[in-house]
């Protein structure tokens, strides 16, 4: 078992069940999961960790996948676009949907000690933060919520 944000679990079974979601959400949706758009997932899954556009662009290279940045932007950008994959604002990376499929209002939590970034539930502040601003009559139309700090393992390191 490889460790899967802050906690441990079956890495193999975890990418083959998300390409399996993500796939079944493809075809109810009319939706085409091209081969490098499934690479750039399935990299992103693998990785578990945020990666910028041009560490996915390597991997899509590796395998033979395109070499041009607008290859790896543009399969980003669709599996973002659907809820596939989630932008990580603060790094300028992508990560892997934790709950592909799921309407969710996720919150990140980031470390700095070793960079990963775990998806956490997050509705509840969400629609705090848009309660807040419904009351002085802004319209929320994108929430991000982006939290820095030590996961368990760089904590009880530096202690």
């Amino acid at each position: 078992m490889d460790a899967k944000g802050f906690v441990r679990h079956d890495h193999d079974n975890c990418i083959a069940s998300t390409l399996q979601v993500v796939e079944r959400e493809c075809d109810e949706r009319g939706l085409q999961l091209t081969p490098v758009r499934r690479k750039a997932l399935e990299v992103l899954v693998a990785q578990h960790r945020a990666m910028g556009a041009y560490d996915v662009l390597e991997k899509l290279r590796d395998a033979g996948l395109g070499s041009q940045p607008p290859v790896a932007y543009r399969a980003l950008d669709f599996l973002v676009t659907h809820g596939f994959a989630h932008r990580i604002e603060q790094m300028n990376a992508f990560i892997a949907c934790a709950h592909p499929g799921q309407r969710h209002a996720p919150i990140f939590l980031i470390c700095r000690g070793c960079s990963a970034v775990v998806e956490a539930p997050g509705r509840a502040a969400s629609d705090a933060l848009q309660a807040a601003a419904a009351e002085i009559g802004f319209v929320t139309e994108r929430v991000v919520i982006e939290a820095e700090g030590l996961c368990p393992g760089c904590a009880k390191a530096k202690a």
